[in-house]
């Protein structure tokens, strides 16, 4: 049954309301224009029925947390090269929005600053996505409510540098620096969800989605018969310069010109590669005052060209697949102010939320397990 709505009065409440409503519906919009200029999303509690937990829209913000204290995996441990260090550490801080634009219409955006360290380097993303999801069909029963979302979301960083040396295949780099280094997918996803009474209410979702790597320009150090030198690459050619004053017996060269293909190195394909991936999950959600629970799990597989067969050939270890289980507990402060506590733990290093940091240098860090915390406050209306 349609209800009526009273006319807003200056100072009501209903007007307060109707304001507030227009400022998160701009605030969302506001996100997707800032993000065109630069995450992937929490996909394991996709629902088609959103308005169950989150009413008309709600805005969160949160931090996520991983260290030594939360290793729940004990990372570090299990490999001698980062035993004491701070690889794996991650911090990061999010900003997300959504609203019911229309019946059965929502759409969000999100905004993440993430830093992530290895052994000896920090690195620093920014992150984005953006959604919009259509429920076409309403539940009935035991029929579920079905939703469409589409959505695009990625990762960037102004630079990215390792200082620990990297072996490629003829020659040990000293340095490398990324410069610009940025993912972009795009994804489909179909969501059921079943509310019944006397019981939790279940999702059940599957997507495919598409995502592309860039980079702006590689640069890196080596060193050549004692002598250190400076390389610009451009695509597989390379350019190498004295970096420094160098004594070396028999003469120095000066400068040099060489191709990367000389020693099995396809530049592009291995830092810039092109996916394909799918994904399936489910969750389930206990709705109560003043706590809710929801838990979900979500499996991921990537078919990537060419930077997989490379790893391949080369005998290195490359990951297809991630198993991602998340719990959340809310707590619910008064009518439109929730705090909630977040556990993420998957079977395999970000490559499914943060693509880019995935290439044939770093791809043997992806085995490893993680677990990722998250605190937070959400307000809805």
């Amino acid at each position: 049954m349609a209800q009526h709505n009273p006319a807003l009065q200056p100072g009501s409440v209903a007007t307060w309301r109707a304001t507030v409503r227009q400022a998160v519906i701009f605030g969302t919009v506001f996100l997707a224009l800032q993000a065109s200029v630069d995450a992937a999303p929490l996909d394991a509690t996709l629902s088609a029925l959103p308005e169950l937990e989150q009413h008309n829209g709600y805005l969160e913000v949160a931090t996520d947390q991983m260290n030594q204290g939360l290793d729940l995996f004990r990372v570090r441990e299990s490999d001698p090269k980062t035993v004491g260090t701070a690889a794996g550490d991650y911090h990061g801080y999010h900003l997300t929005g959504a609203v019911r634009a229309a019946p059965g219409l929502w759409v969000s955006g999100s905004l993440w600053r993430r830093t992530i360290s290895s052994t000896s380097d920090t690195f620093h993303y920014d992150s984005f996505a953006v959604s919009a999801q259509y429920r076409f069909l309403e539940g009935n029963g035991s029929r579920p409510a079905l939703a469409l979302r589409a959505s695009t979301w990625g990762n960037r960083s102004a630079a990215t540098e390792s200082t620990t040396p990297v072996t490629v295949p003829g020659a040990i780099l000293n340095t490398v620096r990324v410069a610009s280094p940025t993912d972009r997918s795009v994804q489909l996803d179909l969501t059921g969800t079943w509310a019944l009474p006397a019981l939790p209410i279940l999702n059940a979702t599957v997507g495919i989605g598409n995502t592309q790597l860039g980079y702006g320009g590689l640069t890196a150090t080596t060193t050549r018969n004692g002598c250190d030198y400076a390389l610009q690459f451009n695509g597989n050619d390379i350019y190498g310069t004295l970096a420094k004053e160098c004594n070396a017996t028999g003469g120095v060269i000066q400068q040099f010109y060489d191709s990367s293909g000389a020693y099995g190195v396809d530049v592009a394909p291995e830092i810039a590669w092109r996916g394909r991936f799918w994904q399936i999950g489910g969750s389930a959600f206990w709705k109560g005052d003043p706590w809710s629970y929801k838990a979900g799990y979500l499996f991921h597989t990537v078919q990537r060209e060419a930077v997989d067969s490379i790893l391949a050939s080369r005998s290195r270890p490359y990951y297809e697949q991630n198993h991602t289980v998340l719990m959340e507990a809310t707590y619910r402060l008064h009518a439109q102010l929730q705090l909630f506590g977040r556990a993420q733990l998957s079977s395999n290093l970000f490559f499914s939320e943060i693509p880019v940091t995935y290439n044939t240098s770093t791809s043997e860090r992806f085995g490893s397990k993680y677990s990722l915390f998250t605190l937070g406050a959400r307000w809805d209306f």
